[in-house]
């Protein structure tokens, strides 16, 4: 299966880079759930999208907005 490289800004302004096997290349919001599990996995537990279906990406939105994560970017790993 191929990895993806999902890049990100945390709140402390740091560059991190979190490695995900996934069959073809995520969207924005799929590895933005992709990391809320990883960085929060008691968040991924709750059910706290009330944007579902309002916005597009809510769960970008919600990164950013809450735990300050920004920049999300997905390339191939090498």
């Amino acid at each position: 299966m191929p990895k993806w490289n999902v890049s990100f800004t945390n709140d402390h302004g740091e560059s991190v880079v979190e490695q995900f096997e996934c069959e073809q290349k995520p969207t924005l919001e799929e590895a933005a759930r992709l990391v809320r599990a990883r960085v929060s996995p008691v968040l991924e537990e709750l059910d706290l999208n009330d944007l579902e279906g309002r916005i597009a990406e809510p769960t970008v939105k919600i990164l950013k907005d809450q735990n300050s994560i920004k920049d999300l970017n997905v390339e191939p790993a090498a």
